[in-house]
């Protein structure tokens, strides 16, 4: 069976179901990062609560603490983070290549570089990517990429889409936990003649599924909307189209208007962290001293246990206290604000009104 079932499309945008060995996900979909294995504070149960239907984990942070093999030896990833629901696992490049500074080589077998642990000299192939995610067991294995920060010169660039090729054509037949699907990964910034390159060499290769690498990485957002738009459209429309690295409200209506699928993020719990609250009137700062007497929600019509029990005022006056309970309490409710948001875009295509509804969402977030 296909891992992918597109059920509507309103333009560009598509709704759809993925097929993981832990259940299907409705497209699209937002997953929740939890890079250690867990999303920070919240319980899988909440989780669950909240309406995520996928999670994602780190191969580079769980590869070094607390290791595979001993992951594997407690029953598998989703034994050991207590979550039954599908999980992908990204392959570690863009921590890799993200701490630029750890960087000592790449060459055609793989990447060196300083562990951020403990600054020991590691080496990562797309062999022990692969078989990192395999003990792992999660349900979506990503390809070991290259992925360049935004600017690079136009060779680094092309050498980041020949490699990314030539790692993912090793990775293809490597062996996978039962049921785990395999994505590839296309590179290429903001070169359309790259990204097609790299598009094709990829789909020439036949995976389960493909992601938009290597936008969102600190590019300006006009020219990365008309890039995302032209690497959606280079992959296959029967299977699931991933954007990595997407998490603010107005971001992610725009990736799904251009025929994304998933999309994962920090930027909830990051958020929640620094005192701040999604909301329909944009992003909240509850340190600001407005709202010390504020009785209301953070979000009126928001159903999570924030918004359901608490003020402004009280999170407020925790997040000043440095209480735990105030980043848990942002952290619900940020995640739930773009679960439900990718929801309503969801309920939007199957209706055939998702650019109607677009221009609403757009027009009450952006006054």
């Amino acid at each position: 069976m296909s891992a992918f079932t597109l059920t509507a499309t309103d333009g560009a945008a598509r709704a759809g179901l993925l097929h993981t060995a832990h259940g299907d996900v409705p497209t699209p979909a937002f997953m929740p990062v939890g890079t250690k294995g867990t999303v920070k504070s919240v319980d899988p149960d909440e989780l669950k609560a909240l309406g995520a239907a996928i999670v994602l984990g780190n191969t580079y942070h769980l590869h070094f603490r607390p290791g595979e093999e001993l992951i594997e030896e407690l029953g598998g990833l989703h034994r050991f983070m207590s979550w039954d629901g599908p999980i992908l696992t990204d392959s570690g490049g863009f921590q890799i290549f993200s701490l630029r500074d750890t960087l000592l080589g790449t060459d055609d077998d793989g990447v060196t570089f300083r562990s951020v642990y403990d600054g020991s000299a590691e080496r990562f192939t797309p062999e022990l990517a692969a078989r990192i995610q395999e003990l792992l067991g999660s349900d979506i294995a990503m390809c070991l990429d290259i992925c360049p920060p935004a600017g690079v010169p136009r060779a680094e660039l092309e050498e980041a889409v020949r490699r990314t090729s030539l790692w993912a054509r090793r990775q293809r037949e490597l062996p996978r936990a039962p049921g785990q699907l395999r994505f590839a990964i296309t590179q290429g910034g903001l070169d359309a003649e790259l990204r097609r390159r790299s598009s094709e060499e990829l789909v020439q290769l036949g995976f389960d599924g493909y992601a938009i690498g290597g936008l969102s990485v600190g590019e300006h957002r006009a020219p990365m909307f008309e890039a995302t738009a032209a690497a959606a459209a280079l992959l296959p429309a029967e299977q699931p189209r991933y954007f990595m690295g997407i998490g603010d409200p107005v971001g992610v209506i725009e990736v799904i208007a251009r025929g994304v699928d998933m999309f994962d993020c920090v930027l909830p719990t990051r958020t929640a962290r620094t005192g701040s609250a999604l909301t329909w009137e944009g992003r909240l700062n509850l340190r600001n001293a407005r709202f010390a007497r504020d009785p209301g929600p953070l979000d009126p019509g928001c159903g999570c246990p924030a918004c359901a029990r608490f003020s402004r005022a009280y999170i407020r006056h925790l997040i000043n206290q440095q209480e735990i309970l105030g980043v848990r309490l942002l952290s619900l409710h940020n995640l739930r604000f773009l679960i439900d948001l990718v929801a309503a875009a969801r309920q939007a295509i199957e209706r055939g009104g998702f650019e109607s509804w677009r221009a609403d969402a757009l027009t009450r977030l952006e006054t």
